[in-house]
């Protein structure tokens, strides 16, 4: 655990799931319902320091909270990154993008190119997603 690290002294969101390897939160994020966050559970900054067995584990879980959210929110299209520049601590965004978001086509962290007002379905389907990533990340256990 490092002391001035954000997700090793903080959850980072709403935890919707967690193992040994990682945790899926939902974050808040005004504007982005069904925004998720894969995070590691240790102080790592890049996916190569993990081993290879842990690196597949990790996608594995990524890839189950993007098809969680994907079919949950039903965006026009899914954004995943690992960035790690402002908090170097491995951990993999997903976030459903809407043709009529803020930002869109931008990425989330630019400008904001209009207001909006989310949509009351979006965020009602956002309240089903942690059942949702459960599921799924059930279906991966052995």
């Amino acid at each position: 655990m490092s002391g001035d690290c954000e997700f090793c002294e903080r959850s980072g969101g709403a935890i919707l799931w967690q193992n040994d390897l990682c945790r899926v939160v939902q974050v808040d994020e005004p504007g982005y319902p069904g925004y998720c966050r894969v995070i590691l559970a240790r102080h790592v900054r890049e996916t190569t320091d993990l081993d290879p067995s842990q690196r597949m584990r990790l996608a594995a879980v990524v890839f189950a909270v993007e098809d969680a959210v994907r079919e949950t929110m039903r965006p026009d299209k899914m954004n995943v990154a690992s960035l790690g520049n402002v908090v170097p601590h491995l951990h993999w965004h997903v976030v459903p993008r809407f043709r009529d978001d803020a930002h869109f086509p931008s990425p989330v962290w630019c400008a904001a190119r209009r207001e909006i007002a989310v949509p009351a379905d979006r965020l009602a389907r956002a309240a089903g997603l942690g059942a949702a990533v459960r599921e799924r990340l059930l279906a991966l256990s052995p």
